[in-house]
């Protein structure tokens, strides 16, 4: 491979449309690439053997000018949390609480804009998510019933008005200027120092392509994540596989989600196109267009601004950091009323990256309408276990305590952490 494919470009000049999305990352691996730079990183080794040597700087910087890239492929996601087993999730089917544990395989296909399908297969399901720039269905083969996710007119109209902007070039005003990619991954590698360390480890091969290896790892003993492997893409400078390991195993990560055959090719139109299956039932989902997101959680300058509301106390620092939401009405959350989110405070409904949540923010309706159709009741009794302070989710990265006085402590620390926090 050359070195001029593999070596950073210099940023596009001029905020285009293609330069606002090359931030977005698709949603398993954004979520996992937050997580491991929430406490992050210090200057990092050079690439292996093959490749140009990279500094963890510069292959940061690939990754966030990488142009959006259209492609067809496979996607293995294996978690080992250690969850329970969950014995109403149907064996063999394609059913979205299979992510919590296993190994499940999906097929994505994407036009490296806004139409994209995703597939999960099971042995005798499919459960598939297409995307349509503000539109997007979802259908499940054992239910053979369609949700169609839409705007209300008047939020289409923003929306499109939104999308003629950034086709212009004239991206809506934030607060304060987006960085370059250098300064954007010096500034990554700065916040992460006091907390981690990075290294470009030797390169490998994933999807049968040559890839660099960004590894996040925790300075803190106190932490349930042991270190965070980014594989990237040398030609494209996409993410190929995310792996986060566990301080409780070192035999496997406990959470993988890796392409095991991927084309950068754009897909035939046909497959981006939702038809209904023939005699499918079919129900419509209004989902509220998010309003403009505030200076403070745009300023990068103070990504703990999010953190700083009343009903919302935070231990601790980096990895090792506890968040304890009060006031919360969890068995109103777990029993579906939609009311209930107002007792999040507003700064903890993100989830994962922005990327992430724009996309749950598209399967949650209004009026209860619309979500994963499973007992969340049943669920959360099977996940959670009764401890003197409350109910206590425990597994190999994340642990969760819902206290009997309506806290919510949550952090990616051990279980006895949060209990004598409590």
């Amino acid at each position: 491979m050359s070195e001029q494919t593999a070596t950073p470009s210099a940023p596009t000049p001029g905020p285009t449309r293609s330069a606002r999305r090359r931030w977005a990352v698709p949603v398993a691996v954004g979520a996992a690439v937050a997580a491991a730079f929430a406490g992050p990183t210090l200057v990092a080794s050079a690439g292996g053997e093959g490749l140009p040597d990279l500094t963890a700087e510069q292959l940061l910087a690939a990754v966030a000018q990488a142009e959006p890239q259209a492609l067809t492929g496979t996607v293995v996601y294996t978690a080992r949390l250690g969850l329970p087993e969950i014995p109403f999730a149907e064996a063999g089917g394609a059913d979205p609480i299979a992510l919590l544990g296993g190994s499940s395989t999906l097929r994505v296909w994407s036009d490296g804009e806004d139409r994209s399908r995703v597939a999960l297969l099971g042995a005798t399901s499919e459960y598939s998510v297409v995307r349509d720039g503000a539109e997007a269905w979802t259908y499940s083969s054992e239910d053979d019933e369609v949700v169609h996710y839409a705007l209300s007119d008047a939020d289409a109209a923003r929306y499109a008005a939104l999308e003629e902007q950034l086709e212009q070039g004239t991206p809506p005003e934030v607060a304060g200027d987006l960085p370059t990619p250098e300064e954007a991954a010096a500034q990554v590698l700065d916040r992460a120092e006091e907390f981690s360390t990075v290294s470009v480890d030797a390169e490998t091969t994933v999807a049968g392509r040559g890839a660099y290896q960004l590894v996040v790892t925790p300075r803190s003993t106190g932490t349930l994540v042991a270190r965070v492997v980014v594989a990237v893409d040398a030609e494209t400078s996409s993410p190929l596989r995310v792996q986060v390991w566990s301080t409780q195993d070192d035999a496997a990560p406990a959470l993988e989600v890796g392409f095991a055959d991927v084309a950068f090719a754009a897909p035939d139109d046909a497959v981006l196109e939702f038809s209904p299956p023939a005699g499918a039932s079919q129900r419509d989902v209004v989902v509220p267009l998010p309003e403009t997101p505030d200076a403070a959680a745009l300023d990068a300058a103070d990504p703990e601004a999010a953190l700083t509301h009343p009903d919302v106390t935070v231990t601790g620092t980096g990895w090792d950091r506890v968040v304890e939401l009060a006031g919360v009405d969890v068995a109103a959350l777990v029993a579906g009323d939609p009311a209930a989110l107002a007792t999040v405070p507003d700064g903890e409904r993100t989830i994962g990256s922005p990327e992430a949540q724009e996309l749950l923010g598209e399967f949650q309706g209004t009026d209860g309408e619309g979500g994963m159709d499973l007992d969340p009741t049943a669920l959360y009794d099977q996940l959670t276990t009764d401890v003197p302070e409350g109910r206590l989710l425990s597994s190999t990265l994340l642990s969760v305590l819902v206290t009997t006085d309506g806290r919510v402590l949550v952090g990616a620390v051990p279980a006895d952490t949060l209990r004598d926090l409590a």
